[in-house]
């Protein structure tokens, strides 16, 4: 069972950048696909980007594409977010999570982490 952990957030002024990284305890993602997720105050979680770890597919939210990008470390075993340009809009509780690719909910969740961006 794959567990995985959460790094990077903080607090960043408007303009910045971030970088998230998701690491994976237990196995590796091979054949899953991993998104990021997250979660304003009074707000749904939402989706931010995923792909899949074996590559051939990524996808972003419509207000993160072009400032943000998902990407994989193999060695690492991390998939991270990096995130451009931010705005305080993009503050918010960060996920990460994984689901087999023949799934399709995602099952397996980080703790989440903190990113706030201030005006």
């Amino acid at each position: 069972q794959v567990q995985l952990r959460e790094s990077g957030g903080g607090l960043v002024q408007a303009g910045g950048s971030l970088r998230l990284s998701c690491l994976a305890s237990g196995r590796t993602f091979s054949e899953y696909v991993v998104g990021w997720f997250r979660q304003a105050p009074g707000k749904e979680r939402g989706i931010v980007a995923t792909m899949r770890w074996n590559g051939g597919y990524t996808y972003y939210a419509g207000s993160v594409k072009g400032r943000f990008t998902i990407s994989r470390d193999h060695a690492k075993n991390t998939v991270d977010l990096y995130m451009n340009s931010l705005t305080p809009e993009d503050t918010a509780v960060y996920y990460c999570a994984a689901r087999g690719v023949s799934k399709r909910e995602y099952d397996i969740w980080g703790q989440g982490i903190q990113v706030t961006v201030s005006s």
